[in-house]
């Protein structure tokens, strides 16, 4: 996979290019992540990327020039319907876009080249999005100072999903909201800690028992936390049948 971000602080991104999953996978040529500055895509010597809104008010608004330019340069144009589409799939990053989640999630993993777009300021031009953008997303309902975080959000939690990214791949089969749910509590080393013991399921070494005990406490806590995901679950169990 191939992920080309456009921000105008690259900066941010280069730690992290280098740590963990995700710089394994850079190192092992499995994910290429590219981070692109905006403002080499400016033609004033003063690199301007905003300007001052339509209709006045506050803030200011990131031109459509540089951003259209960029992306076209990245991903191609984007195809009017009936078209060949292009390879790439451009996503803004936005408080006004769709939500992301983890079937989200999944969907982007099978794509091959994604192009993260970082806005700023008060938001960016609307031509930007009706030209040269295939979708927006949001990473939750509050508002951030720009893009760059929540595209390192998506780039998380899509390039774990790549295969051979993960060493062991089932681990993202048990994860919460992988079944609609939330994952259950999780144990280690050693069997007990300040007085308080590891359940006694977990070390009985019977896998059937195991399972019915995790799945049990999936339901729990999703009930307790987040119930709103229950019924999604249960339309999941009812497809399985």
């Amino acid at each position: 996979m191939r992920i080309d971000v456009i921000t105008i602080f690259p900066g941010l991104f280069e730690p992290f290019r280098t740590t963990s999953l995700l710089g394994a996978a850079c190192r092992d040529g499995i994910v290429e992540l590219a981070v692109h500055d905006l403002r080499d895509w400016t033609k004033d010597r003063h690199r301007t990327v905003d300007d001052t809104p339509y209709g006045g008010g506050p803030g200011m608004v990131m031109r459509p020039e540089p951003l259209v330019e960029a992306i076209e340069a990245l991903a191609g144009p984007k195809r009017g319907e009936g078209e060949e589409s292009r390879q790439a799939h451009v996503l803004l990053l936005s408080p006004q876009g769709r939500p992301f989640t983890q079937a989200k999630a999944q969907e982007l993993a099978r794509e091959t080249h994604l192009v993260l777009v970082c806005g700023r300021y008060e938001g960016v031009d609307q031509r930007v999005i009706d030209l040269a953008v295939d979708e927006e997303v949001s990473i939750g309902d509050y508002v951030l100072a720009g893009g760059e975080l929540p595209a390192l959000v998506v780039i998380e939690a899509v390039t774990r999903l790549v295969p051979g990214v993960m060493g062991n791949p089932e681990s993202a089969d048990t994860e919460s909201f992988q079944a609609g749910m939330l994952e259950g509590p999780q144990y280690t080393r050693p069997a007990a800690f300040r007085g308080v013991e590891v359940p006694a399921v977990l070390r009985s070494g019977d896998h059937a028992a195991i399972a019915r005990w995790r799945a049990e406490q999936a339901r729990e806590r999703t009930e307790a936390r987040r119930p709103d995901l229950l019924p999604a679950a249960r339309g999941d169990e009812r497809n399985e049948r």
